[in-house]
């Protein structure tokens, strides 16, 4: 017996699925949904979407080297990956996710793509806040560069990358991407800035964790704080008062390039 290829696989299985009135959506998702991002050794990344059950469709979930099958009844589906959920974490999953299914006259659609991206409101609700925590990070970063702790200055940087990301990301109302998918993002779906390039970002990114942790978290909010201002966050930063300056590299009697 000659064993199908992980294409032929998933088209047997797609067949299936579009065919299957009991099936009300099929989502594609992952490597295989982004253009340029699958490779030889990538799986299928799906959700299916049943109706009030998932009663006969269940046996459709697996979760192997070829196929990642998520099975789950429309109600479920409508919450997952939405804010405040346990799978809130999922949510880039749905950004340029591909809907190759749906019979319930748009529905699906519209909450893929309302999960794939930020609504103004929620924007509006997740940029100062990741800000916040991006500023309470970098200046723990450089406290702790200044005091000679090498460690907890490369951990501390570490902590503001994530925030750094998700902040930038929702003032473009876009959800932050995974990892994996950073690179990809900033080359099909560059940010507004040239300070936000993927050479100048991913650069200060990788020094943010490097030993020249504390000057490289300093570059990063030096190049976010005109924008920040411009987006009407400068209450957030200067609620840091004197330490702001500080964080710049322009505390009082410190040198505008510090010494580590």
């Amino acid at each position: 017996m000659i064993e199908m290829t992980p294409q032929e696989e998933f088209d047997a299985f797609l067949g299936r699925v579009l065919a299957d009135a009991r099936v009300l959506g099929v989502v594609l998702s992952g490597s295989r949904a982004r253009e340029g991002m699958a490779t030889a050794r990538s799986d299928f990344d799906v959700y299916v979407v049943s109706g009030d059950g998932t009663e006969g469709v269940a046996a459709e979930a697996r979760r192997d080297a070829r196929l990642d099958v998520s099975v789950m009844p429309l109600a479920e589906f409508r919450t997952h990956a939405s804010p405040g959920s346990p799978t809130e974490w999922n949510r880039y999953a749905f950004t340029h996710a591909q809907v190759l299914k749906d019979a319930t006259g748009g529905l699906i659609t519209e909450l893929v793509a309302a999960k794939g991206r930020l609504s103004p409101s929620e924007a509006a609700a997740v940029a100062p806040a990741a800000l916040g925590a991006f500023l309470n990070a970098v200046y723990r970063c450089v406290k702790n560069a200044g005091n000679g702790d090498a460690t907890a200055a490369r951990l501390d940087a570490a902590e503001a990358v994530p925030c750094h990301l998700t902040y930038v990301f929702a003032l473009h109302q876009r959800v932050r991407p995974y990892n994996k998918y950073l690179a990809w993002e900033l080359d099909r779906h560059p940010l507004s800035h040239p300070e936000w390039s993927r050479p100048r970002l991913l650069g200060l990114l990788g020094e943010a964790l490097s030993p020249a942790a504390a000057p490289a978290v300093r570059r990063l909010l030096a190049d976010l704080e005109p924008h920040a201002r411009s987006a009407g966050h400068g209450p957030v930063l200067d609620s840091w008062g004197d330490d702001l300056r500080l964080m710049l590299g322009g505390g009082a009697g410190e040198p505008a390039t510090p010494p580590w």
